[in-house]
Order: structure tokens, then C-alpha cells, then sequence
């Protein structure tokens, strides 16, 4: 964990077994000087009980762009490498994410470092009711470092696109969008938990919701089963761009499709929350399909 120590005077990095780890790897290193933990609950999932040693990380602000009307939109370089060398995150750390939901905006925090350059990042298999399920010691959260890290990101093309790119997407047959939205509000028969964007989905998107890749205690399937969920919605060979409420979900759709072996998978910053506004772009719900308020079109 993040003890102040300057993690680039330490020799070898702390090499992870994958994009995922276990409650049992993470116990084992977490006295880790080269470890930074953090807790990535979003706002409604967050409580005061922390993991040993582990920093608050802020999605809503600190590692979201403020200059966007729209939740959780990645934030530009510059501020995205001053949100993790403020936790102490270095060039030569090991990340590991953990969310208060299991396995929810923790995949998030994996998503924008591993797409801006930064590989030992992972996410906590199950998140924090795998790890006090097991009886494992919990604590309040530590505050971050006196020295911050020096790590510096830099986004790479294509890990987040927008609306045109769905677009393209969604009319693309080597192409498959993924909402990772629950199925009532894909089918527009539940409501939207944010006010004012219209109920139902993109035409010619999937569903796939994101706990269908996870089982009934909150961790990842196993891989066979994590291929075989990701290839019946998205068949080999095609290009996946995941969708969700508001970027968050379809980050642990984008994680399924890496460990089911796809690497060509784009997140759509922007997710419902872009697209589900009034305005031109088409949604298909419970009535047909819409391009604005008033004007249903049956298909």
C-alpha cells in the first residue's frame, strides 16, 4: 500500500497475476511498500469501511472531467496523472481497485489507467463483500500520501469513443455494442435512475448486463464461462464498443471482453447518459423507436 515511500526507489516492480485478483493475493501483498490500494465506490455505494491502507479515489470529480455535463466523462491527461500522483501512485507502482459493490466502478479506475498507459492496474475479485465475507480485517481509509507519485499518463486513441463513433458502430455487421445496462432498462419497462433521458436502448445494441458476467456472490465467471457470455452477445471477430448509464457498468463489460481474450473493445464515455437525451438520436423502447420527444416511429 501507499506508505509515502517513493515507490520509483524500489528496484523491481510488484508484478500482478492478471487484470483481476483475488481476496488471497491481495492479503498476501498488502504490506507491499510498491502497492497502492484504493477504494473506487462510486457516491451511493461508498461506506467508511475501508480496506487496510486504502486511499479514497473520487470518480465523480477528481478522476472525471469538470468541464463536461455528463457524469464520469474521462478526464483530460493532465489531470487524470494529478488525481493518481496525489494517491501516490508512481511509475512504478502496482494498483489495485476495490468498490463497495464487488466488482461495479472499480473496473472503471482499471479501464482509464490501463488506456492511458498504465498496465499494473487490477481490479479486487468480488471488491469489499468477497474480502469481509472471508473475515478479513477492515479499517477506516488512510489518507493519501505526504509525497505524491510521478506518474504520467497519456490517454490512448480508440479506449474511449462518443456518439458519432457508436453510431458508425451500431450500423458496422463487423461491430457489436454491449449495454451493460440491466434488461428492464434496455427494454425500456424500468425507469432511468437519472432524470429526463428517455427509457429503451440503441437500436441494433445488445444486452448484456454486467452482473451476467458475474456470479450469484459478486465475483467474475470463470474464463470459459466469461468467453462463452461475451461471444454469444458479440460474436468472434467483431468489434465491441460497451455502452452502460454512465460509464461505469460498461467498464466491467470492457474487463470481461479483455479476459475473455477480445482486444478490440472501445468504452462509450458518454453511455446513456449522452444518448438517452431528448434529441435526434433514435431509442427503441417499449414503443417503438423515437428520434425525439413526440415523434414515436414504429419499426
Amino acid at each position: 500500500m501507499s506508505t509515502g515511500t517513493r515507490n520509483d526507489d524500489i528496484s523491481a516492480s510488484l508484478e500482478l497475476p492478471g487484470p483481476v485478483v483475488s481476496t488471497h493475493w491481495l492479503a498476501e501483498h498488502l504490506q507491499d511498500p510498491r502497492l497502492v490500494l484504493v477504494d473506487a465506490s462510486s457516491t451511493l455505494n461508498r461506506t467508511e469501511e475501508a480496506l487496510p491502507g486504502a486511499v479514497l479515489l473520487d470518480l465523480d470529480r477528481a478522476f472525471s472531467d469538470p468541464s463536461s455535463d455528463l457524469p464520469h466523462t474521462a478526464p483530460p491527461a493532465e489531470q487524470l496523472s494529478a488525481a493518481a500522483r496525489a494517491l501516490g501512485i508512481s511509475r512504478t507502482s502496482t494498483v489495485v481497485a476495490y468498490d463497495a459493490k464487488g466488482v461495479f466502478a472499480s473496473a472503471r479506475v482499471w479501464w482509464l489507467l490501463r488506456t492511458a498507459g498504465f498496465d499494473r492496474v487490477a481490479v479486487l475479485d468480488g471488491g469489499l463483500p468477497a474480502w469481509t465475507a472471508e473475515g478479513r480485517p477492515t479499517g477506516a481509509h488512510a489518507a493519501p500520501p505526504a509525497e505524491p507519485g510521478d506518474v504520467e499518463l497519456v490517454p490512448r486513441p480508440g479506449g474511449f469513443v462518443g456518439a458519432e463513433d457508436v453510431a458508425r458502430a451500431l450500423a458496422d455487421p463487423g461491430a457489436t455494442v454491449l449495454d451493460a445496462r440491466s434488461a428492464g432498462r434496455f427494454a425500456g419497462t424500468e425507469p432511468e435512475p437519472r432524470p429526463g433521458l428517455r427509457p429503451g436502448h440503441m437500436p441494433g445494441a445488445v444486452s448484456l448486463p454486467y452482473t451476467d458476467l458475474q456470479d450469484a456472490q459478486g465475483r467474475l465467471l470463470s474464463l470459459p464461462q466469461l468467453r462463452e457470455r461475451i461471444a454469444a452477445a458479440a460474436p468472434e471477430g467483431r468489434r465491441i464498443v460497451t455502452s452502460c448509464g454512465s460509464g461505469l457498468t460498461a467498464c466491467v463489460l470492457a474487463l470481461g471482453a479483455h479476459l475473455a481474450g477480445r482486444e478490440d473493445v472501445a468504452v462509450y464515455d458518454g453511455s446513456w447518459s449522452e444518448w438517452g437525451r431528448p434529441g435526434p438520436r433514435p431509442v427503441a423502447g417499449p414503443e417503438g423507436v423515437s428520434r425525439g420527444p413526440g415523434s414515436p416511429r414504429q419499426d
